[in-house]
C-alpha cells in the first residue's frame, strides 16, 4: 500500500506545516489579527472589515477552525468566532522551537 509523503515525517512537523499552510493566505492572517484585537467577533463583522464576500470569509474561517487556531460558538442564527488560546500558545511554541537552534552560516 502506498504511503502519503507526510507519513515519513514526525507528527509535530506535519502539524506545524499544516498550520503554516493555513497561515499562508493574507486574509487568514488578517482574520487572526482582528480576532486577537477583540474579545469576540461574529462572521458578519468580519465581512464588513474585509474586502471579501461572505462565502469567501466563511471558507477562510473554516480553514482556521480546521487547524484549531479559532473556535466558534453558535449564537442563534450567527456563529461567534474567537481565538483558541490553547492552540495559539502551542503554535507560538512550535514556531519558536523551529528556530531555537538557528545559527547563521
Amino acid at each position: 500500500m502506498a504511503h502519503a509523503k507526510t507519513d515519513i515525517f514526525e507528527l509535530q512537523d506535519n502539524q506545524v506545516a499544516d498550520i503554516a499552510k493555513a497561515l499562508g493566505h493574507p486574509a487568514r492572517v488578517k482574520i487572526l489579527r482582528i480576532l486577537n484585537e477583540s474579545s469576540r467577533c461574529i462572521v458578519g463583522d468580519l465581512v464588513e472589515v474585509l474586502p471579501l464576500s461572505q462565502s469567501t470569509v466563511s471558507q477562510h474561517l473554516k480553514e482556521l477552525k480546521r487547524v484549531g487556531l479559532i473556535k466558534g460558538e453558535i449564537e442563534g442564527p450567527r456563529v461567534c468566532y474567537c481565538l483558541n488560546e490553547e492552540m495559539v500558545a502551542k503554535t507560538k511554541a512550535a514556531f519558536s522551537g523551529l528556530f531555537s537552534e538557528f545559527k547563521c552560516c
